[in-house]
């Protein structure tokens, strides 16, 4: 005989793997956020990480790279150039598209790998910065966004990157806008102060995500 509601809901639930998808526009102090995470105990699947391992010398990923751009973009020990790559996508959406076509797949494929590797009662976050942009928001059970405004966000490519300002509008622009990433969220990190302002709130999202898991 099945359970009646009530009693379904007094009774214990066990943990389950929550997967959390994290993202934020460029500069927006998302890589702190993931730290923090990791740091409470989240196992973290890095998206940008992955992309370069997918893209390393000898492999299918970078052999697809240079028959779509040419040579150029790699260095002179065969490396990805990632600057002179960049240069060319962001400055044209067709171009942008074209890589996103090759590194996206081989990104989720390696992730998946990753996600079954963590435990069955683990807090998986996804650190995915174009979350929003590929429609990804429904893979995750929730979405974290990193939330800072544009004039932040400028402000710390120029000063702490080193970034000239038209190559951080040109990254920023090639995003979605701050209102398309809000729109996804379930959960908000206003990271548009400073540092000290950032843990408290992370600390909090952190034991949301842990009740939501079932911990």
């Amino acid at each position: 005989m099945g359970l009646s509601e009530s009693a379904w809901a007094a009774s214990p639930r066990l943990p389950l793997m929550l997967k959390v998808g994290l993202t934020g526009g460029i500069g927006a102090g998302k890589s702190e956020v993931s730290r923090m995470l990791v740091s409470y105990g989240a196992v973290l699947i890095d998206a940008d990480k992955i992309a370069r391992e997918v893209v390393e010398p000898g492999s299918e990923g970078l052999a697809s790279v240079v028959e779509a751009f040419g040579a150029g973009i790699l260095t002179a020990d065969g490396t990805l150039d990632r600057p002179a790559l960049g240069a060319i996508v962001f400055a044209d959406p067709t171009k942008l598209a074209v890589l996103n076509g090759i590194v996206h797949p081989l990104v989720g494929a390696r992730s998946a790998e990753l996600e079954a590797a963590a435990g069955p009662d683990s807090v998986v976050v996804h650190d995915v910065p174009l979350l929003t942009e590929n429609g990804l928001a429904p893979l995750y059970d929730l979405v974290v966004v990193v939330d800072a405004t544009p004039a932040t966000q400028l402000e710390r490519l120029t000063r702490l990157r080193g970034m000239a300002r038209s190559e951080a509008e040109a990254r920023m622009a090639a995003q979605a806008t701050r209102e398309q990433r809000l729109a996804v969220a379930d959960l908000v990190i206003d990271n548009d102060g400073p540092l000290e302002a950032l843990e408290p709130q992370v600390s909090k999202v952190w034991a949301e995500l842990l009740e939501r898991a079932g911990h």
